[in-house]
């Protein structure tokens, strides 16, 4: 099983951590002091099967963090509290809280909730093994153009929406020029051994997106801007990581990705400039865009077929 542990105090995290691993119950993934730092795409990626989580936390408290994870995130929860407010256990239960841990926390009681949850999981697992056995005895007999299309897709809008939050751009009007250009790769079969030029890939995604029957003129417009879309977005990446890396140099985020997605000379130079006592502004930065587009199709697909692992039962 993998977990992840939400509480704002470090030491109740850590005995967590250790009774999880010392009880054998399975692998802590992640840790978070606050509701405000886990997101549901983060927990489903991170294949999480039970979320502990604090139900009082100083910026967004257990039971926001469950209703807004609701959409998002279908393992299971697990509330640590010392609050016995009726109401507040009440709207927990509601959302769909398995069980309360109460503190201050209990070895004994930990692990047998742990364990009673951990047993429900491996039986709706195994119900689930079975329905997916029926379905693709079902699927086997039906004619392939009556089968759902929309699930390859969804997955990788999912994976690439992860990737973009990772990489700290998720909001960034290139984007979703970037997803664009993903599904382009994706279907594109060639496209791991050899990827497109960048004016195949924007050509492509450009006449997508304007239609047959847009003039070279429209085509070239869209192509121009779409490339600055995509170039101020890398831009703001590298930023976001330099900025990581000048906070922590070992942070996990840091050490995956700035060095897969960046040549390190440009990460190093835009972190002195952060670093600099000196009140300038950043110098401007050449980035290898080709380079980020291919890093960031990779990792989309590793991320995908492990998705596509995870949906098909085996975990």
């Amino acid at each position: 099983m993998r977990f992840f542990i939400a509480d704002d105090d470090r030491a109740i995290r850590s005995i967590l951590r250790q009774i999880i691993e010392d009880e054998d119950l399975g692998e802590v993934v992640g840790e978070a002091e606050d509701g405000s730092q886990i997101e549901g795409h983060h927990l489903h990626f991170k294949q999480v099967d039970i979320l502990l989580i604090d139900l009082l936390m100083p910026g967004r408290d257990g039971i926001e963090t469950i209703r807004r994870l609701q959409d998002s995130y279908f393992g299971k929860a697990v509330m640590i509290s010392q609050v016995e407010a009726k109401e507040m256990v009440g709207e927990a239960y509601s959302l769909g809280i398995e069980y309360f841990i109460h503190k201050p926390i209990n070895k004994i009681e930990i692990v047998t909730v742990l364990r009673k949850v951990k047993e429900r999981i491996e039986l709706e697992t195994s119900i689930g093994d079975i329905q997916n056995s029926l379905s693709r005895l079902v699927q086997r007999n039906e004619p392939k153009q009556n089968r759902p299309r929309d699930v390859h897709e969804k997955s990788i809008k999912e994976t690439g929406k992860f990737l973009l939050s990772e990489l700290g751009i998720v909001g960034e009007s290139g984007a979703h020029d970037l997803m664009a250009v993903l599904h382009y790769l994706f279907e594109d079969e060639q496209a791991e051994k050899n990827i497109p030029s960048l004016k195949q890939m924007f050509t492509n995604v450009a006449i997508r997106k304007l239609g047959p029957a847009a003039s070279q003129a429209e085509i070239n417009r869209e192509i121009k801007a779409s490339e600055q879309r995509i170039r101020r977005a890398i831009i703001h990446s590298l930023n976001h990581f330099a900025s990581l890396g000048t906070t922590d140099f070992s942070n996990p985020k840091f050490e995956h990705y700035a060095s897969k997605f960046f040549d390190f000379p440009a990460v190093s130079k835009r972190m002195k400039e952060m670093q600099s006592k000196e009140t300038v502004p950043l110098s401007p930065v050449k980035v290898n865009m080709k380079k980020f587009i291919h890093v960031f199709f990779l990792e989309a697909k590793d991320l995908h077929e492990g998705t596509k692992y995870v949906n098909s039962g085996s975990r």
